[in-house]
């Protein structure tokens, strides 16, 4: 009966169910992430690396260890892994262990890469070279760096792995100076004593008002960095990099080389001044508890953009640092502005919303600087740095300041507390050891809400697709109504694509070190793969290639107005077909044993799919990146969904463990295949073989072969049983009871008329 739950046809065998528990146990078995350890590194060194004559180490110290290096007796200095000290994160978003060997006196004395997973090879940059440019750090005195007596050391950066040797230089200096003011090393004694409980400071949300332009700058509610050409130049002769100051910036003396403006924007005055109320109740609805978000905005001949957040989704040029801790910002960070709305406030040609990544948790309170790289070609490979710094501490106007808890340190503060939760300064609560995870799920409660929302309407499409299906129009806009929902909200608002990267990530931690707060951290990456996992034991691959990849939405709905401007469609021939499909396949095991022997180089492989580019960028790339994907929407035009059918390594890694899937839903007469080929000539993406079964690894769902099989005009099997039910009523009319001559029946397929029945057939003859 229409509407009704389908029964399924056949269910699989229970080994399905050992597959799936044997999967679970795994998971659950490895649900512990190892971090590393010092320790675990010393067999890739000797003592002699750091500490000429040296013979042996000692036992770790402290925590995090360091370890004391001797020769003989006597101490010759210590070795520390950087990582335990300040956040190394490098270009492949995993963290660039080094150990660091540093004398007792604070003076760096060696330094050895022993594990990173950064994609430097790929530019053809050998690791030497790398190293060599970090090499100048040996030597230093850090500890005169500590006391401030001197600045921070810069490090000669590398053409095409800029943020590497950065990220490499800035932590040995951080973690360096981290050690030496905790007093376990050098003259800092006393910087380890313990101090007095001070009052904490809070970002006060009852201040909530309208300021203009001068007003902000005036109190340091913005900060600003002016920077002439002279300027410049005089900062690179100071360097003493002779390459760089033969190669002086032109233009008169006194042009403005970058204005560079910074804010909080999370603070509600200046938020509130800066962005509007609605872009600032907008942030605030995306930001999490204790997340601050920033807007930098620049004019002159130097951007602080640069180009390698386009190239590489990275921002090079800005450098958010607190203490010893820094963070540079990433393309998923930001939101473009075209302008501010303060008074007066001047026109940008860039501005930028920056939300604060989370492995950086910034206190508002506090004060921190924004850093600019200024970088200088001085030869076909190589560039030299400087480095200005934006200072900015929050003016006391925005903070209230309240009394230490007695038994517990004070809690960072957040401009946009969540809801039920307390604000800083006010007794702990349990809630208050909840893990990171439960609180971003917390702050996203509403995208959460109409995520489910979603994935329950499909689930409902799913159950009563017989009720759907009989009624075509109604259903094809139900499926282009979601289809387009999936692009615009889940996609391109939400960036929730998924890719196979993912599956990489995540049969990597499977080997390496599982986590299950890694993945949780993600709420709608998590709800969408959890609901694919279930849906691959009903259904297979189908429901996220058919109904909720938004790259696979966007190829379908550009087909669609293809079809409808009268666009001629390819249908490939079905030997060929059969060739091509499997590419995908092969592009997907070749990641995936790419990623065993390197992760991060199967990740910048995985640009094979182009979902970065028109979902997660919007298209806003370098150019050949742009020109791909749209060569592949292109395609699509002419062969519905070409890059889902043939190139894509996601579809390719769901269809391996869809075969598990214990029902068969989609109906098949008896008839179809031998000799009816309707549905498999008119599947959109030639999942039916010419014989008549439908091939599981490649269907995506779309019910197209349903909406046939119920439908009594194009259906040759419902025809037939069509014409048996007029024949039948005919024959049981008044005027077939009184011997009449009855009308004849036109025989119909797909609305032509293919042959005519005279009821005389079968009418039987007069007495």
């Amino acid at each position: 009966m229409a509407g009704s739950l389908i029964v399924a046809k056949r269910a699989k065998p229970a080994s399905a169910y050992v597959v799936i528990l044997a999967f679970l146990v795994t998971v659950w078995a490895q649900a512990v992430y190892a971090a590393s350890d010092l320790a675990s590194y010393l067999p890739k060194v000797a003592p002699a690396d750091f500490f000429p004559a040296a013979d042996r180490f000692g036992s770790p110290q402290g925590e995090p260890p360091i370890l004391p290096v001797y020769r003989g007796d006597q101490l010759q200095g210590y070795v520390y892994l950087n990582s335990d000290f300040a956040n190394a994160t490098g270009y492949s978003g995993k963290p660039i262990k080094l150990l660091v060997g540093i004398d007792p006196k604070g003076v760096i004395t060696g330094l050895k890469l022993v594990d990173h997973k950064e994609p430097i090879v790929l530019v053809g940059i050998p690791e030497k070279r790398i190293l060599d440019s970090v090499n100048k750090l040996i030597g230093i005195d850090m500890a005169s760096v500590a006391r401030g007596a001197v600045p921070a050391p810069q490090v000669d950066i590398v053409s095409g792995a800029t943020v590497t040797v950065l990220v490499i230089g800035d932590s040995i200096v951080r973690s360096a100076t981290k050690l030496i003011k905790s007093g376990r090393i050098g003259a800092q004694g006393n910087a380890a004593t313990s101090a007095a409980p001070q009052a904490s400071k809070a970002i006060d949300p009852q201040k909530s008002e309208l300021r203009d332009w001068q007003s902000l700058v005036g109190d340091g509610s913005v900060r600003r960095l002016f920077l002439s050409v002279a300027d410049v130049n005089q900062a690179f002769e100071k360097s003493g990099n002779a390459a760089a100051v033969a190669h002086p910036e032109q233009g008169e003396p006194d042009e403005t080389f970058i204005d560079l403006y910074v804010a909080d924007v999370a603070v509600p005055t200046i938020g509130r001044s800066l962005l509007g109320d609605e872009g600032y109740n907008r942030l605030a609805g995306r930001l999490k508890p204790g997340q601050q978000a920033l807007i930098v905005a620049g004019s002159g001949r130097y951007s602080f953009k640069g180009a390698a957040y386009v190239r590489g989704g990275i921002f090079d040029r800005i450098e958010l640092v607190q203490e010893t801790n820094s963070v540079r910002f990433r393309d998923r960070d930001h939101i473009r502005l075209g302008s501010l709305a303060a008074e007066g406030a001047p026109d940008f040609p860039e501005i930028a919303l920056f939300t604060v990544p989370p492995e950086l948790a910034l206190d508002p309170a506090e004060p921190w600087v924004l850093q600019l790289l200024v970088q200088r070609v001085v030869g076909a490979r190589d560039k030299a740095l400087v480095t200005f710094a934006i200072g900015y501490t929050l003016p006391d106007i925005y903070l209230k300041r309240e009394a230490p808890p007695a038994q517990a340190a004070p809690a960072k503060s957040s401009a946009f507390p969540a809801a039920g939760t307390r604000e800083v300064g006010t007794p702990p609560a349990a809630s208050d050891d909840e893990p990171l995870w439960m609180r971003i799920w917390r702050a996203n409660t509403v995208k959460v809400g109409l995520t489910v929302a979603a994935l329950g309407a499909l689930t409902l499409i799913f159950f009563f697709q017989n009720f759907l299906v009989r009624r075509p129009t109604v259903y094809a806009w139900v499926r282009r109504g979601y289809l387009l929902f999936i692009l615009v909200w889940l996609g391109w608002y939400a960036n929730a694509q998924l890719s196979v990267v993912n599956v990489l990530t995540f049969a990597n931690s499977l080997l390496t070190g599982f986590s299950w707060e890694y993945f949780l951290s993600a709420p709608l990456i998590f709800i969408l793969w959890a609901s694919i996992a279930a849906g691959l034991l009903f259904w297979g691959r189908g429901p996220f290639c058919g109904w909720l990849c938004p790259f696979g939405a966007l190829q379908e709905l550009l087909n669609n107005a293809a079809q409808a401007l009268k666009v001629p469609q390819f249908r490939v021939p079905w030997g060929l077909h059969e060739r091509l499909w499997p590419i995908k396949y092969i592009i997907f095991l070749g990641l995936f044993g790419m990623s065993l022997y390197s992760t991060a180089f199967a990740e910048q492989l995985a640009e094979v799919e182009p979902f970065k580019t028109s979902i997660i960028l919007k298209f806003g790339r370098e150019w050949p990146f742009v020109v791909y994907a749209l060569t592949l929407l292109a395609a699509g035009l002419f062969v519905e969904r070409f890059f889902c059918r043939y190139l894509c390594p996601l579809g390719a890694a769901l269809a391996i463990p869809g075969r598990i899937r214990m029902f068969e839903w989609l109906r098949r007469w008896p008839e179809c295949g031998s000799p009816c080929q309707r549905c498999a000539n008119e599947c959109p993406v030639q999942a039916i073989h010419p014989e008549g079964h439908i091939n599981v690894n490649e269907c995506i769902y779309c019910m197209h072969c349903q909406e046939l099989y119920f439908d009594d005009h194009r259906c040759p099997h419902m025809i037939q049983v069509r014409l048996k039910r007029e024949k039948r009523q005919a024959m049981s009319s008044p005027s077939m009871r009184a011997g009449g001559k009855g009308p004849a029946t036109v025989i119909t397929a797909g609305g032509k008329p293919v042959g005519v029945s005279s009821v005389d057939a079968i009418t039987p003859p007069a007495t």
